[in-house]
């Protein structure tokens, strides 16, 4: 698929920021420890294959969603996908970015009815299936929340370079997950278009979507 043009410029940006800040400014964490390098290489990577396109990113799955029903990409097919992979613990980073989902699709106006919203669990232990499906209805009615086995999560947030890892902080009686936060965005076919960081504004969202929704030769157009 031919790279839309409004995102020629700001992703040199950020691969620029990658380069000179070793990776740090691409993804979340919560702590900092040395124990972590191992880590960050892994997720510095990951971002690498986002950024340059030498490895495939995304693919076909299936999970089961807030309704007890399996759910798997090609369900979705002829509309675009606003996937992110999120756990509702999360204090501040998945809410607002899950938030930004929901603006976006109210404010694309009778095209967002061909805009579908997935929100995928990174902590199945906790995030059940009422859990999930009140969350993400809070965001947006439209949303299909999916969770699944451990196995199947971890292949499935590789398979779209999401890097996470359970961390318990000092002094803490639970768990937190520390997490890269992407919107990524699937064309009409289900194949992976490009990714959105945390704070990517609702309007330069929107305008990338236009464009995917505008572009020809795909199903539905």
């Amino acid at each position: 698929m031919a790279l839309p043009s409004a995102l020629r410029g700001w992703r040199a940006l950020i691969l620029l920021v990658i380069v000179l800040a070793g990776g740090a400014a691409a993804f979340y964490y919560a702590r900092e420890e040395p124990a972590e390098e191992v880590g960050r290489a892994e997720a510095a990577g990951m971002m690498k294959d986002l950024m340059l396109g030498k490895a495939r990113v995304g693919g076909p799955f299936t999970l089961t969603d807030q309704h007890g029903s399996q759910r798997s990409l090609a369900d979705f097919r002829g509309k675009l996908v606003l996937l992110y992979f999120g756990y509702t613990f999360c204090p501040d980073v998945c809410p607002t970015d899950l938030l930004a989902i929901g603006q976006l699709i109210r404010s694309l106006g009778r095209a967002g009815n061909a805009v579908q919203p997935v929100f995928v669990t990174l902590d199945p232990e906790r995030d059940t299936q009422a859990v999930i499906g009140n969350y993400a209805a809070a965001f947006h009615p439209r949303f299909i929340a999916l969770r699944g086995s451990e196995r199947e999560i971890r292949r499935i947030a590789t398979a779209y370079k999401v890097y996470y890892e359970k961390v318990t902080p000092p002094g803490s009686g639970t768990y937190v997950i520390d997490h890269t936060a992407f919107i990524f965005l699937l064309d009409r076919e289900g194949d992976y278009v490009t990714f959105f960081p945390a704070g990517t504004t609702v309007d330069r969202m929107a305008v990338t979507v236009r464009e995917v929704l505008a572009l020809p030769g795909q199903p539905g157009q």
